[in-house]
């Protein structure tokens, strides 16, 4: 005797061995034997073969009309026998009681299941959706092989366009355009990326980089909201009486951030100023403006193009332009004139005059240490001519506070390798690069000494009011190193902790507050320390232990991370790109680490360039 039974899902034919009163031991055509429980067990028959059964009744059940089967069913619980009369004929045979059980078993749209071979028709409504979903799946799926045939035939569908980058990076595996990337590599034997840059769906590889960076980090886009306006200065500020400040920056610079001030040249007491942008008078924690900043938690340089942390027009406000006394929060530090010992320093809230924004690119060429060093000012433009003494001030003092944080830091500070400015050419009439600029990379000398005035009066700053903010028990955010020892990496914390690359006793991000959030944060801070001194740590924005100063730290550590790693790929990218423009095909490099079985790194001496030299012999 043979019996169909249900099994997993399944319906399985098979010869009975033995049986029991609730069960049956089945033999497969496969040669494998099975316990079937007996309510499994939905046909007894001496023939044809299982096998040869099955096959009948599938190719009977998918002649069978569903509609008609769904009306001639009853509207109670009914088996599949019933139905094979009502459908077939009053005594239907063995294969069209089969084939009624599949059709049944296989349309649960039409049927539902109330147990082994019982079944109840769905409500007509029901069937309706259920039909409808069943054509918009056929449909889908008629387009997806459509899509997959473009693809193959080497034609991106506008729509696989549209969501190419989620498509690579974070795909919805349920997604038409996904089943047909997938459906079409398949059929090519191709991997995804190669199908689709074959098909035209990447432009060049810069967009590729360009637009993958957009999707994962911005995926709303850069732009800002129409809505955001930046708030006036509320405060009557006091204007600096005397100052006379400049700034110092590249001539792409738009955020100016910080200047400089000299006052008391040749009295024997010489006052530095630090001035900072001071865009946390206006802004608050969890305005508008404030929570895209912790959005973006900073700006993203790349070559050829930024993506701001605040709107231009935002930055216009706040920046430290020339012409006019501009809101700032001032460090003044007295220092002797003779010996350049550090006497006190101060803290203001004030309007400062800024007479000059210097750009270092223009002036590299002029400001060496001779000019600076020259008892007169020996050529240049007129704003820096005018500027000699307090440049060669400011020099001098460089040098000495950077002699004095070599020795807390135990040796010097190595610039043995230039800094490389990349400038794309042939976009000016576009808001990014595409890819097909000419790039021109020229070099800088690291420590140059507007470079080393610009970044020892920060260091100077930061340093100074992270120990402050350290002292009032006001919490900051800082960067810390423990040791110079091998691994001791730079860290980001809440508590004001000796930087020993740095050679200072605490040091806290506080001078670019309109480019990193940080800044912003710290200079929140610092004016609550000002206003209000030994009880500042009540009155400032965030408190001790404040929960959100811990989240603001590992998001902007976090996006930090991210975004220095895209500059350091743009500018490899660009670089690979000048050498093909430049049809350089041999390079001098110098060997920067043995890895042993001929496997080494070097690093280019002319270029921003480390590659992996193959074959190596050894360090010399």
């Amino acid at each position: 005797m043979f019996v169909l039974f249900e099994e997993a899902g399944k319906y399985l034919g098979g010869r009975v061995l033995s049986e029991a009163e609730a069960s049956a031991q089945v033999e497969l055509e496969s040669g494998k034997r099975v316990k079937v429980k007996g309510a499994n067990i939905v046909l007894r028959f001496d023939k044809p073969a299982p096998a040869e059964l099955i096959a009948e009744a599938r190719a009977l059940a998918a002649t069978m009309d569903l509609d008609l089967a769904w009306e001639f069913a009853s509207d109670e619980e009914f088996g599949f026998a019933e139905l094979a009369a009502d459908y077939f004929s009053d005594k239907p045979t063995l294969a069209q009681q089969a084939a009624a059980l599949f059709a049944l078993f296989d349309a649960p749209h039409y049927f539902r299941r109330s147990g082994k071979g019982r079944f109840r028709k769905a409500p007509a409504e029901i069937v309706q959706q259920a039909l409808a979903a069943i054509e918009k799946k056929k449909a889908v799926q008629a387009q997806i092989a459509e899509w997959s045939a473009e693809l193959v035939a080497g034609r991106c569908p506008d729509a696989i366009r549209e969501q190419l980058y989620r498509i690579l990076f974070k795909p919805d595996k349920n997604a038409p355009e996904y089943k047909a990337v997938v459906e079409a590599a398949r059929a090519a034997h191709r991997p995804p990326l190669e199908l689709l840059t074959n098909a035209g769906a990447i432009d060049s590889a810069y967009q590729f980089h360009w637009k993958r960076f957009l999707f994962e980090n911005f995926p709303k886009g850069t732009g800002f909201p129409a809505s955001l306006t930046a708030p006036a200065v509320a405060d009557d500020l006091p204007l600096a009486e005397g100052v006379e400040a400049f700034s110092i920056d590249d001539s792409q610079t738009s955020e100016i951030d910080d200047a400089l001030s000299v006052q008391g040249l040749g009295s024997g007491t010489v006052t530095v100023g630090v001035h900072i942008a001071a865009p946390g008078l206006a802004l608050a924690p969890g305005d508008a403006l404030d929570q895209v900043a912790r959005t973006r938690m900073s700006t993203v340089y790349m070559p050829g193009h930024k993506i701001t942390m605040l709107p231009d027009a935002v930055v216009q406000t706040y920046t430290l332009l020339e012409g006019a006394p501009r809101p700032a929060v001032s460090l003044y530090a007295r220092f002797d004139e003779a010996t350049l010992a550090l006497q006190g320093i101060e803290t203001k809230i004030e309007r400062v005059p800024v007479v000059a924004n210097l750009r270092h690119d223009q002036l590299d060429a002029v400001i060496d240490e001779a000019w600076l060093e020259a008892p007169a000012p020996t050529g240049g433009p007129d704003a820096a001519q005018r500027l000699h003494a307090p440049l060669a001030f400011l020099f001098r003092l460089a040098r000495a506070l950077k002699a004095q944080r070599e020795v807390v830091r135990g040796k010097p500070e190595s610039f043995n390798r230039p800094d490389y400015n990349f400038r794309l050419v042939g976009h000016d009439d576009r808001p990014e690069p595409d890819g097909s600029e000419t790039v021109q990379i020229t070099t800088r000398r690291r420590g140059a000494p507007l470079d080393l005035i610009v970044s020892e009066a920060m260091i100077l700053a930061n340093s100074s009011w992270g120990g402050w903010l350290g002292e009032l028990g006001v919490p900051a955010l800082y960067r810390s190193q423990a040791s110079l020892a091998p691994g001791i990496k730079v860290r980001m914390g809440t508590k004001a902790l000796p930087h020993a690359g740095l050679g200072v006793k605490s040091y806290a991000w506080s001078t670019s507050p309109l480019r990193r959030y940080t800044d912003l944060v710290n200079q929140w801070q610092i004016i609550a320390a000002a206003r209000h001194g030994k009880t500042a740590a009540l009155a400032a924005p965030f408190k001790p232990k404040d929960a959100g100063l811990f989240s603001i730290l590992s998001g902007f550590d976090a996006a930090y991370t991210t975004y220095n790693a895209y500059q350091s790929g743009m500018e490899r990218f660009w670089t690979l790109k000048y050498l093909q423009q430049q049809g350089i095909r041999e390079l001098e490099a110098t060997l920067v680490r043995d890895a042993g079985a001929g496997e080494a790194l070097a690093r280019a001496d002319t270029l921003p360039l480390v590659l992996p030299v193959i074959g190596a012999q050894g360090l010399p």
